[in-house]
């Protein structure tokens, strides 16, 4: 399984025809938040797969736009507080960052937790199901202390290290921090899981290493 992750930023090489003969075979496009609705959906058609994604702080909700298909498109693709199967990978979202103003897709801490609580029945089902809970977590904050930033709004949430602690995903996929320095760490290994952020455009072979 070839996953694209993508966050924040659009990646001019990946919004482009070109995009398929670039990357090869992709299984699955995963957006972490913060990125225009139409590239998402351009990204997935041109490699014709499966799209998954999360909100990020700064999206703007699909009601407030001119068209209302935007919104169906979106609930059929929303990852956070579920739990799909995609050809046997099992993957799960939680969107958005830190409150740090009124913005619609900013959570407490409390938020967090309350979010994750709702997704436990699905992951208890995996488990029975399948033998594990999930192989990957799409989010767009990260958690706290890997690969967050000092400042309020971009500090990661302490609910995710729990989170990564107890289920133990295979790969926890995030946005939110930017990267604009070559030497930032952008993958990290907590406990069971690699902690990746997607910043741009990441390719993760699930067979190996992103």
């Amino acid at each position: 399984m070839r996953i694209l992750a993508l966050s924040d930023v659009v990646d001019e090489a990946v919004h482009a025809p070109s995009a398929r003969k670039r990357f090869g075979r992709v299984d699955l496009v995963l957006g972490c938040g913060d990125l225009p609705y139409d590239y998402l959906d351009f990204v997935a058609t041109e490699l014709s797969v499966p799209l998954y994604a999360v909100h990020g702080n700064h999206d703007v909700p699909p009601q407030l736009l001119d068209d209302p298909t935007i919104g169906d498109w979106w609930r059929g693709i929303d990852l956070h507080g579920r739990t799909v199967a995609v050809n046997g990978l099992l993957v799960a979202g939680l969107g958005g960052s830190r409150r740090y103003s009124d913005g619609p897709y900013q959570l407490s801490e409390g938020d967090m937790w309350l979010a994750i609580l709702g997704m436990i029945p699905s992951l208890l089902a995996n488990k029975a199901r399948r033998g594990r809970y999930l192989d990957v977590l799409v989010t767009h904050a990260p958690p706290r202390g890997i690969h967050d930033l000092p400042d309020h709004a971009h500090r990661g949430f302490e609910a995710l290290r729990w989170f990564l602690r107890t289920f133990r995903p295979r790969y926890h996929l995030h946005g939110h921090s930017h990267v604009y320095d070559a030497r930032t760490v952008t993958r990290t290994e907590f406990h069971d899981t690699i902690v990746v952020n997607a910043f741009g455009a990441r390719e993760i072979d699930l067979d190996g290493r992103p």
